[in-house]
């Protein structure tokens, strides 16, 4: 079956705007630690899309489905995407991203107890997805501090976690579910910047700022949520082939606004990576949750 609109967009969505967002990371940084930006962000747009389906008439969530929202926003933005802006403070990007593609293979093997097996094209389009990545980044330097390296392996199995439990534990439907995530993430990393002791500069650099309004609106409130829902309709795989998409686009930014100079070898990097999504999204098979 082809894919629906809703799939196609949400899935643009995951590849074209998360491959902009490490970048929009790293300049907001300059002004807002990474878990102080992580929180700030999720808070804003939580609360924005809490009460704006709060004021339609939408049910508020039930006790039980808080506590599920706590444990997923726990895995995805505190342990996934927290630990993930920690560590680009002092990993190499080449490595955050090679890290970062192998987050597919990662899924389909916590979904195995679950009966759920990639097809033999998804299989083979992750190892081609994860090849064409390390193509990609074999020429930047892969270095990392400790506490860097373990922050990325912390974040990588903490988001695959996430994404596995997160179309099995009963949240508020539709966008209201997505909503307690970021507030119940939001919260928690708030704290976690407040007890190491994170101080935002104040009044941040225009720059820095722009690019956290940014991650608010398209990062979290536009692709953090397409990624959920792709989550309960398509297989693990091709719900994480943005790993794949990112590094492509992050390379296409670069010849766009930073004039960068892209080799054959990157060229044929990429159309390795292409190759590798195209066999996702051919071989992909529906996404399933055990009862």
């Amino acid at each position: 079956m082809p894919l629906s609109p809703l799939v196609l967009a949400c899935l643009a969505a995951t590849w074209l705007i998360w491959g902009s967002t490490y970048l929009a990371i790293k300049f907001a940084l300059t002004s807002f630690p990474p878990f102080y930006q992580m929180g700030s962000r999720f808070l804003v747009a939580g609360t924005l899309l809490f009460a704006w389906l709060w004021l339609r008439g939408r049910a508020l969530p039930t006790l039980v489905q808080w506590r599920n929202a706590l444990i997923i926003g726990t895995l995805l933005l505190v342990s996934g995407m927290g630990f993930t802006a920690y560590s680009e403070r002092t990993v190499a990007s080449g490595l955050i991203v090679a890290y970062i593609a192998i987050i597919p293979i990662i899924v389909t093997g916590m979904n195995l107890p679950f009966g759920i097996k990639p097809s033999r094209l998804e299989l083979c389009g992750m190892l081609v997805g994860v090849a064409g990545v390390m193509m990609l980044v074999r020429g930047e330097a892969f270095t990392a501090s400790p506490a860097g390296l373990a922050a990325i392996t912390i974040a990588c199995v903490s988001w695959s976690l996430g994404s596995v439990l997160s179309p099995r534990l009963p949240l508020a439907p539709g966008a209201m579910g997505f909503a307690s995530e970021m507030l119940c993430g939001s919260l928690l990393l708030l704290v976690l910047s407040a007890a190491v002791g994170e101080r935002p500069e104040w009044p941040p650099q225009s720059f820095a700022l722009g690019s956290w309004v940014y991650l608010i609106v398209f990062g979290s409130l536009i692709a953090f949520n397409a990624y959920m829902i792709l989550l309960g309709r398509v297989s693990a795989a091709l719900a994480s082939s943005y790993t794949f998409v990112n590094p492509v686009i992050a390379m296409a930014l670069g010849i766009w606004l930073g004039g960068e100079a892209v080799t054959a070898f990157e060229w044929a990097a990429a159309a390795v990576i292409t190759a590798g999504v195209v066999l996702l999204v051919i071989g992909r098979r529906p996404a399933k949750v055990a009862a």
